[in-house]
């Protein structure tokens, strides 16, 4: 039975007595220029089966040797025939060395690449393309031209973005940037810029994490890209403090109007409401808001607005100032410690 196989030295377009090193290189180069991942032209997928199929058999010191001393007729791809028993990697009694030819002879194996007979293969194709999408690699056997990679899904990526309470109130349309590992055209490892636009929705609290299906890492053989996940990070607000879908503001009163009573206004988040002090209100009491925090997603309603008191006492008095306060301290049988 005759069948057609190329030269595997100038599949990789090297010389035959190149050394270990450089024929690496060399295959590295190539694996990376035609990865379908990388090259989408049509015939990509075939020429990184015949790069990977010659270096399986020349990067093998003893597989090599054996290919040497089939002579001359495997050179410029002529027809040879394969000895009685089938062609086995120069065994004899048909027990496959572990490769083959494009349509397979007989006695030809398509087992693909192990860590033993490829020395270590499995690392290597790891540190060579483990980093596309971000994934593991997987290789398959049983596949013509030895160790493919299965198709996997890229990696999910996390990261956090910080926004102003307005937008998390409001809702925003956003765009984030990150880097990604990839390949640049000649096949070098290169990292890669990605943009992606999102929406914050109104009401989104802080330490909410927003899956955005599909953005991630690049999926790998085909397979589907990894997810992008953001945390939100709600920035630190003059005014407000954060808390769930609660805000608590901070309001310094005087003296008076704690003790007499006061109506005073106070910021919220879509404009000022009026709030009524009670007369006797504490340093440190709360008053609520209703329904003026964050909007809760989903649902009709919202967070509410703490106001939380702080009585102040003016530091820079005038005389008559203090004359008022003497007056009272002799009037007053007030004793704030019981």
């Amino acid at each position: 039975m005759s069948v057609k196989f190329r030269d595997y030295y100038e599949i990789l377009g090297v010389s035959r007595n190149v050394n270990a090193e450089d024929l690496k290189k060399t295959y590295r180069k190539l694996a990376r220029k035609y990865h379908p991942d990388i090259n989408k032209s049509s015939d990509a997928e075939g020429k990184f089966k015949e790069i990977a199929e010659a270096y399986e058999v020349l990067g093998d010191p003893e597989k090599r040797k054996k290919y040497d001393s089939l002579g001359a007729n495997w050179k410029n791809g002529q027809d040879f025939t394969p000895p009685p028993g089938g062609f086995s990697g120069g065994r004899r009694g048909g027990q496959s060395a572990g490769w083959s030819f494009f349509g397979g002879g007989r006695g030809a194996s398509s087992k693909g690449f192990s860590s033993d007979e490829f020395g270590g293969a499995s690392d290597f194709f790891e540190s060579l393309f483990g980093n596309i999408g971000g994934g593991r690699s997987h290789f398959s056997e049983g596949r013509p031209g030895g160790a493919w990679p299965q198709a996997s899904k890229g990696q999910d990526i996390e990261s956090e973005i910080q926004i102003p309470l307005e937008e998390a109130f409001k809702g925003a349309e956003k765009s984030v940037s990150f880097r990604i590992s990839g390949m640049d055209e000649r096949g070098a490892p290169a990292a890669q810029t990605r943009k992606v636009d999102f929406r914050i929705p109104p009401g989104t609290t802080d330490g909410t994490k927003i899956r955005l299906r599909g953005k991630g890492g690049n999926g790998y053989s085909g397979g589907p890209a990894g997810d992008l996940y953001l945390k939100i990070a709600i920035m630190p607000h003059r005014i407000f403090k954060v808390n769930g879908h609660d805000l608590e503001l901070e309001l310094r009163v005087s003296p008076w109007e704690a003790a007499l009573g006061a109506d005073i206004s106070v910021p919220t988040m879509n404009g000022d409401a009026t709030i009524r002090i009670k007369s006797g209100t504490q340093s440190g009491q709360r008053i609520r808001l209703k329904g003026k925090g964050l909007p809760k997603h989903g649902k009709n309603e919202s967070g509410d607005i703490f106001v939380i008191i702080k009585i102040a006492v003016p530091e820079n008095m005038t005389a008559k100032e203090k004359d008022l306060f003497r007056q009272l301290a002799e009037t007053s049988k007030f004793n704030p410690r019981g």
